[in-house]
């Protein structure tokens, strides 16, 4: 079984990616595997329905692709077990607009996971735009990768876990004293 770190944690992956094979084709919703399955969500928006009828015997989630727009998920909030953004190469910073939209523009809740060409380096960088769990890529040591929540000690910019910038919070610690 995959691995993950959730909440800074490693942690054992029970969910099924659902990625379209070499031809393109997704397999239709009842032929999914019962449990936790993360599909497109291209693939969420055409077969809703029917991925609503099989909730009996799976959880979904879904995944967004960089050019999907993370407006059209937020009526689907409640129905969704988590969102994951892929990343299918390491430089594409897309996915990093789509966690911060939906956590702050969306205020959406529930777990956002990275997944695809994610390595050490940017964990630390996709936590504060409100990445709370990340698939690191699995010839890359998961455990080394944990290290990269620590290597940044002061934050400046405002962000997802930080709501003012470093010049704010010193002046209100030299107002204090």
């Amino acid at each position: 079984m995959s691995q993950i770190i959730k909440n800074r944690t490693v942690i054992d992956d029970d969910w099924l990616v659902v990625r379209a094979a070499e031809d393109g084709g997704l397999p239709p919703p009842e032929a999914l595997p019962a449990g936790k399955v993360l599909v497109p969500f291209s693939y969420w928006k055409t077969s809703r329905d029917s991925l609503r009828g099989a909730r009996s015997r799976q959880q979904v989630g879904v995944w967004l692709a960089p050019d999907d727009e993370p407006a059209d998920l937020v009526a689907d909030f409640g129905e969704i077990a988590l969102i994951a953004i892929d990343f299918p190469v390491f430089r594409d910073g897309r996915g990093y607009s789509i966690a911060r939209l939906l956590r702050e523009r969306y205020g959406y809740q529930g777990e956002i996971r990275s997944i695809g060409d994610v390595l050490r380096d940017q964990l630390a960088y996709m936590a504060r735009c409100g990445f709370d769990a990340f698939a690191v890529r699995v010839d890359k040591d998961i455990h080394d990768a944990l290290h990269a929540f620590g290597e940044l000690t002061v934050l400046y910019q405002t962000a997802n876990d930080e709501k003012l910038p470093l010049f704010r919070r010193r002046a209100t610690a030299g107002a204090a004293t």
